[in-house]
């Protein structure tokens, strides 16, 4: 079943999404930058696609909206880390995380999440295609498929932002833990693809899964056996990333553990990070394609009750 479930996703949906939101009509998707005629500013345009997208296949849509500031570009930092705190006075935001669940039917209290960060660099004019414009699409095509799909345990997918500060994946996974949450495993989804030049003329199939926490580790072995036993063709690693930061970083700070990051390579490749050739034309959207299905398999064996590493009884943060 899990099988021709995978056979669902769609390139041609991966790469009409991909360039809607990083090239045509969105060249950013940031507070910061209003498309000429526009009375929105583009990150404001990029959640109404996504709502419309969700809302079609019959989602709710939470909307949880925050004040952000843009960060300030600092050129005398190495080249990809031109980001810069924001001055107190700088102007303010409004900028909100979406979320909408798919309602398990057994275990609906026990829950599966997803996360990517929306938006691009605040502080430069960069597409974002890799970071993160993939990890969007890629849980927009999942949330398509999950709401066909009959589950035993519930699957949240979290679209939130990390180019502007403060990360907005924090007030969620803070909110979480308030409110006592059984989050069984967090898959924070960003810059799928991404990596070396030479890999990328070489057409590699590439998907690491970082994990930070010894509890991660369990989940990462897992979705990286995912890629065998389904046949995507993934040249998969399981790494460990020593620092907690990223999204996935804002939900083990929660006490959410067993969370891991998926990501292109590690340490990360990708010449164009952070800069304004981070364009769709580059996206492998083969590669973007298989590391969807892989993590749309991981998701439904978790939420199915098939992946025997879960806990029975999952702790509260």
């Amino acid at each position: 079943m899990i099988r021709e479930t995978l056979t669902r996703v769609s390139a041609e949906r991966l790469r009409h999404d991909l360039f809607y939101l990083s090239c045509d009509p969105l060249p950013f998707r940031k507070v910061n930058y209003t498309r000429p005629g526009q009375s929105v500013n583009s990150l404001t345009e990029a959640d109404a696609f996504l709502r419309r997208q969700l809302e079609a296949v019959g989602y709710t849509v939470t909307v949880s909206t925050y004040r952000v500031q843009p960060f300030r570009c600092d050129e005398t930092k190495p080249l990809h880390h031109w980001y810069a705190a924001p001055h107190p006075d700088d102007p303010w935001y409004d900028a909100s995380n979406l979320e909408v669940t798919r309602p398990g039917s057994e275990r609906p209290e026990e829950i599966i999440q997803l996360i990517s960060h929306k938006d691009s660099m605040s502080w430069i004019h960069s597409p974002g295609a890799h970071d993160n414009a993939v990890g969007t699409v890629a849980n927009l095509e999942i949330a398509r498929i999950l709401a066909e799909c009959d589950l035993k345990r519930s699957v949240r997918i979290l679209f939130c932002n990390e180019e502007h500060t403060p990360w907005t994946s924090r007030f969620a996974a803070e909110e979480s833990a308030a409110r006592g949450d059984r989050i069984l495993a967090v898959l924070n989804v960003d810059s799928l693809d991404g990596k070396s030049e030479e890999e990328m003329a070489a057409g590699k199939m590439s998907h690491c899964i970082a994990y930070s926490v010894e509890e991660g580790l369990p989940l990462a072995e897992f979705i990286a056996a995912c890629a065998d036993r389904y046949d995507l063709g993934l040249e998969t690693r399981v790494v460990h990333k020593p620092h907690i930061n990223d999204d996935d970083g804002m939900f083990i700070h929660a006490g959410y553990r067993a969370t891991v990051m998926n990501i292109g390579s590690w340490p990360y490749a990708d010449s164009e990070y952070h800069l304004p050739g981070d364009i769709p034309e580059r996206v492998n959207i083969e590669n973007l394609k298989r590391s969807t299905q892989l993590l749309l398999a991981a998701t439904l064996e978790m939420a199915d009750g098939i992946a025997s590493f879960l806990p029975l009884e999952s702790p509260h943060p």
